[in-house]
């Protein structure tokens, strides 16, 4: 399958695998976390952790720091803004997600457009 070039569907594939999104969740926080912690929090091996966090990495989903030994991690707030604008753009027309809560994707409970099918003349 060819890979898309373009960010926003990267970003968005980045984010669909369950141990990905389990690191994303991690780093909500204001800490950076150590790449050593998240076997932890995502019950996988550390080469399986790197590789997660490569495919974040060039998604720009996190930025990365290097600490002697160690690299600690912190979400990138331009593709967590970038997140939610996607997101908060998909909701019925007219509506513009105005009245979330700080942090809230797409209100969490909006439902998606619906496409409808029509008949080929």
């Amino acid at each position: 399958m060819k890979r898309s070039l373009d960010p926003d569907i990267r970003l968005l594939q980045a984010a669909a695998d369950p141990t990905r999104l389990a690191i994303l969740r991690e780093l909500s926080g204001p800490d950076a976390v150590c790449a050593c912690d998240f076997t932890a929090c995502c019950d996988v091996a550390q080469p399986t952790v790197s590789h997660h966090l490569k495919v974040l990495r060039e998604a720009g989903w996190v930025t990365a720091e290097r600490r002697g030994n160690w690299v600690w991690y912190t979400l990138n707030p331009e593709a967590a803004a970038r997140f939610r604008s996607l997101a908060g753009g998909l909701g019925p027309r007219g509506e513009t997600g105005a009245g979330l809560p700080a942090g809230a994707i797409g209100g969490g409970r909006r439902p998606l457009p619906v496409v409808e099918a029509r008949e080929l003349a």
